[in-house]
């Protein structure tokens, strides 16, 4: 199977090196992506000296355009399937083979999920809102979850193929989740591991950031 791993990265330079690398010693045989998405430090170069392939936009446009830029690349490289992974070195990397495995089994999404796997250090904030994030996703998909808005994912190409994602920010976590119940595809959840520690906490949505979600969603 010839996979990308697709790596949305803004203003990573402190991380990005260390997780292309793990990345790279995890899947040898993978595409790694990043897509620079308007950094104003030193990503872009850092991931390129690492040995990823990397995408730029010129400002800043938000993780779900970096993840569409990244899907569209993917798809001319002719990969069979893509990982969605983050920058910030919340993820573990050896997890990657997890999702990929049940891809091989006939799904066409896999989802990681944390409340099956671990959240290591996850602030009490944090927790209230992903518990309401996911009983307003399961409650307006219908899809049968037990974690939503987790980045850690991997698609078959034929599904990717089938996307039509029109949200730029945050919203498109939703958006992803939208498309498996309408176009009625094959998914499941896999337990994985995510690492809240000061860096990612500083970089990572705060619940503000949830009622912007929630805008784009019903009024966009």
């Amino acid at each position: 199977m010839k996979l990308a791993i697709i790596i949305p990265a803004y203003n990573e330079a402190e991380k990005i090196s260390s997780v292309v690398l793990a990345v790279k010693a995890a899947q040898p045989e993978s595409l790694i992506v990043i897509i620079d998405d308007g950094s104003s430090d030193a990503t872009a170069e850092l991931a390129a000296s690492a040995g990823a392939d990397v995408l730029r936009h010129k400002i800043n446009r938000g993780q779900g355009a970096a993840l569409k830029t990244g899907i569209e690349y993917a798809l001319r490289r002719h990969v069979d399937a893509a990982v969605f992974f983050d920058a910030d070195g919340q993820m573990e990397s050896q997890e990657i083979k997890l999702l990929a495995a049940k891809l091989a089994e006939g799904y066409d999404a896999v989802l990681g999920s944390r409340n099956l796997g671990r959240a290591l250090n996850m602030p009490l904030m944090k927790r209230i809102t992903k518990k309401l994030a996911l009983y307003f996703t399961c409650w307006t998909t219908g899809l049968k979850l037990t974690d939503t808005h987790n980045g850690f994912q991997a698609w078959a190409g034929t599904a990717l193929k089938l996307l039509d994602l029109g949200q730029d920010r945050q919203a498109y976590a939703s958006e992803v989740l939208h498309e498996i119940k309408r176009l009625k595809l094959k998914y499941c959840e896999v337990p994985v591991t995510i690492h809240y520690t000061d860096y990612s906490i500083k970089k990572g949505q705060s619940i503000w950031n949830a009622f912007g979600i929630l805008w784009d969603l019903l009024i966009k």
